[in-house]
């Protein structure tokens, strides 16, 4: 082993060594690192028609900041959200509109909501062969690895037409929720040596409700909890094409790959914690600050809690404010700003106000500080409250990330239609080489 390991330390200095590139020559030849230009702008890529996501004004050719928007095919998020009855579930009415680009009248979504119940089950002895082998915390790997095994199910599999496309986006949509919960449930037993426990998932039921009855022994949820996780769904579905793991579908779409392969990809994508698990952060992070501090109402103790962060003296010790800032938005996110009013709701019926208090609090002094230190304006996102909400809704943090993938797969099959009805060709940016041919 001994040898191995100074085997492996040899690899690593000969690529760390022989992989670096000076980063002068980004520069010079005027490369954008991760697709963005020096002031954070993503380089276009391609065009689509299924969301819009704004966060400056244009004044006399100057770009100025904004409170963010994002729009869904045509509407403003919130007034998606908004038009809903006080009790209704919008997850599948909002993702028929991502879909399909258009609201579904009344028979529309009836059918709709017929055929995501008809494809919710998954194949006999599915979750015994599958799902129970080889558990694990990483529920992200437990979803990947499953839905890639559904493809051998799938007679159509090479059937590259759009309808089937299509169906098959459907069904992934329609078992998202219980590959995520019963990939928990299995983790959870031959882990953590729990009980385990596997609810079938209920055809009339939103996929929010089918979450909280398929995670909990009793079944039980109540309105509010409902309506704060289907709300949070529908706030995660889509967010551009720019952004990491619908890129990466989009990408992987354009090479004329199945869907199920598309998604795992994509999963594997938003995995990453540079993309997905941000709100695993923040709900670390505050649990620190509760734990530091006296007076979750005193601004001075909790500011000096935040200069600390930013000084990198305390928690992480990486210097920064999780929930604060966003790639796009800089006045504010308009998701988080949806949601924090489901939170103030669910807080006071789960008896957790002060909690509450200290997330606004937090919300409050942090972009004042960092402005004051950095002078950048940033604004919370919408991972700041999501782990907050989660957590009151007893969703074990192995989840946080699946659950996100649980809204996504629908802008994610949105934008694979879309780049299969608008072009045939692979997507296929260029690197320019750098590197120094050798004698010999």
């Amino acid at each position: 082993m001994k040898q191995m390991n100074e085997y492996m330390n040899e690899l690593e200095r000969s690529c760390r060594e022989n992989d670096f590139i000076d980063r002068r020559l980004y520069d010079e030849y005027d490369i954008n690192q991760g697709l963005r230009d020096e002031k954070g702008n993503g380089v276009l890529t391609g065009l689509t028609n299924i969301s819009l996501i704004k966060s400056f004004d244009r004044k006399n050719g100057v770009k100025e900041p904004c409170d963010g928007e994002l729009w869904y095919r045509g509407y403003r998020v919130e007034d998606l959200i908004g038009r809903l009855g006080e009790d209704e579930m919008g997850y599948e009415k909002i993702a028929y509109l991502l879909l399909v680009g258009e609201m579904p009248d009344e028979k529309q979504f009836a059918d709709f909501h017929s055929v995501i119940g008809t494809l919710m089950a998954l194949p006999t002895n599915f979750t015994r062969d599958v799902i129970m082998k080889a558990p694990t915390d990483d529920i992200m790997n437990t979803m990947t690895r499953s839905i890639l095994t559904l493809a051998s199910y799938d007679k159509d599999l090479k059937n590259a037409s759009l309808e089937n496309n299509i169906s098959q986006c459907l069904q992934l949509i329609s078992q998202f929720p219980t590959l995520a919960v019963y990939a928990y449930n299995a983790y959870n037993y031959y882990q953590n040596l729990e009980s385990m426990y596997i609810h079938y998932p209920d055809s009339d039921l939103s996929p929010a409700e089918n979450i909280l009855t398929m995670l909990r022994p009793d079944k039980k949820y109540t309105k509010t909890e409902a309506k704060v996780l289907d709300t949070a769904l529908i706030l995660h579905m889509e967010h551009g094409g720019g952004n990491n793991s619908t890129f990466t579908t989009r990408v992987v779409t354009s090479s004329g790959s199945d869907t199920y392969s598309t998604i795992a990809a994509a999963m594997c994508s938003l995995k990453g914690p540079k993309h997905g698990g941000a709100n695993i952060k923040v709900m670390d992070m505050m649990a620190d600050i509760s734990e530091q501090i006296n007076d979750v109402e005193d601004d001075e103790e909790i500011a000096a809690y935040l200069e600390k962060l930013l000084d990198k003296e305390t928690f992480d010790r990486k210097g920064l404010i999780y929930g604060m800032g966003h790639a796009v938005y800089t006045l504010s996110d308009p998701r988080e700003k949806v949601l924090k009013s489901y939170v103030e709701q669910l807080a006071a019926e789960k008896c957790r106000t002060n909690e509450f208090r200290l997330y606004e609090q937090v919300e409050k002094l942090a972009p004042q500080i960092i402005m004051n230190r950095k002078h950048n304006s940033v604004c919370p996102n919408v991972d700041f409250y999501s782990g907050f909400i989660y957590d009151m809704l007893s969703i074990p943090k192995e989840l946080y990330t699946a659950i996100f993938a649980v809204a996504r797969i629908v802008g994610w099959s949105a934008h694979r239609i879309e780049e299969i009805v608008c072009t045939d060709k692979i997507i296929r940016p260029a690197y320019m080489s750098v590197m120094k041919k050798k004698e010999g």
